[in-house]
């Protein structure tokens, strides 16, 4: 049966309702796009920086910690490690594109036993960022998705309008079993993808792991994401710049500093499936194409997490109603149209 503590199916009053305490209350239980500033780090002392790099979820991440002294880099590059392998044993659970992962066993056969309790909260979060999306955030997207995918992969072309139905009818996050023990699919052909949550999901999970070996002060980013701990410097936040959509353009559209914040951005250039970004691969589950209004989305957020999932979902809303969803529950987000306007809330 269903977990009881997911909002009744379809009743989207019911979670419009939800204050803007309560939200932030279920989401704290819980390359192109950003650009840092280094300025302050240069003027630090080595001893000051400790910063590790690895390959993860299909990108480079890096971690930077702002530290008292030598001993505590010692044990600035021990709380690094252990946040990078936590992302890597999240990653594990989580991916689709590994075979033996529990995504990847539950698209297989439809269900899956004993779910990992990540793998439990992210699709309960996602449910919940479902229904105050109107359903335009769909984790049961795979199915059109790969449709997509597998015409790109074959060289060009996009899906026929009657591919893209059939694919349409397989999207439904209610249609989920959710419990303790048990995940499964209501319908067979149905399949989940988390890249629109998981990314943040695993790197909140390791800025955790970071606080508790005892440092505050970190920033940790992957493929342009990220999550802004503390301070950069004695002279304030992490300097965060978002760049713009378009390489052609080489100015940031926006800079701000950040204060225990988390940043994601969505945007059409990540993976298009026509030369013009008209599609791409962050696609409307209702009517089965790209909406045409966005080139990029930015969100800041309490938890990278929240910020990856509602930059996922912006792409996908009209933007008047996406800018007041992001303030009804205290975000901010950055919204740049097709024709490089500047939308802010």
């Amino acid at each position: 049966m269903t977990d009881q503590s997911l909002p009744p199916t379809g009743d989207i009053q019911s979670v419009r309702r939800l204050s803007r305490r309560n939200f932030l209350r279920i989401v704290a239980c819980a390359g192109i796009a950003a650009w840092v500033g280094n300025a302050a780090l240069e003027n630090l002392e080595a001893a000051r920086v400790v910063r590790q790099s690895r390959v993860l979820m299909g990108t480079v991440v890096n971690l930077t910690l702002i530290v008292s002294d030598r001993e505590s880099a010692a044990a600035g590059e021990v709380a690094a490690h252990a946040c990078l392998e936590r992302m890597a044993e999240l990653e594990a659970v989580l991916s689709r594109f590994k075979e033996d992962s529990q995504v990847s066993i539950l698209n297989r056969n439809g269900s899956l036993k004993n779910p990992h309790p990540a793998l439990l909260e992210l699709v309960r979060r996602s449910h919940q960022i479902s229904e105050l999306s109107f359903g335009l955030f769909d984790i049961t997207i795979l199915p059109l998705l790969a449709l997509y995918q597998k015409y790109h992969a074959a060289g060009g072309g996009l899906p026929v309008e009657t591919e893209i139905e059939a694919a349409c009818q397989k999207i439904d996050y209610r249609k989920i079993i959710v419990n303790e023990s048990d995940l499964a699919f209501t319908e067979t052909g149905m399949g989940i993808t988390l890249d629109g949550i998981a990314k943040g999901y695993i790197v909140d999970e390791g800025v955790n792991r970071l606080v508790e070996y005892g440092f505050s002060n970190v920033l940790v980013e992957a493929g342009g994401d990220l999550v802004a701990g503390g301070r950069q410097g004695f002279d304030g936040g992490w300097k965060i710049g978002i760049q713009s959509p378009r390489r052609r353009s080489e100015r940031l559209v926006a800079r701000f500093d950040a204060f225990d914040e988390a940043v994601a951005t969505s945007g059409d250039y990540m993976q298009p499936f026509t030369a013009d970004f008209a599609q791409h691969h962050i696609l409307n589950p209702k009517t089965g194409r790209s909406s045409p209004a966005l080139a990029s989305a930015t969100v800041i957020a309490p938890n990278l997490a929240i910020a990856d999932a509602m930059a996922t979902a912006l792409m996908v809303m009209e933007p008047a109603k996406g800018l007041a969803l992001v303030r009804e529950l205290g975000l901010r987000a950055l919204l740049v149209t097709k024709d490089m306007t500047l939308l802010q809330a």
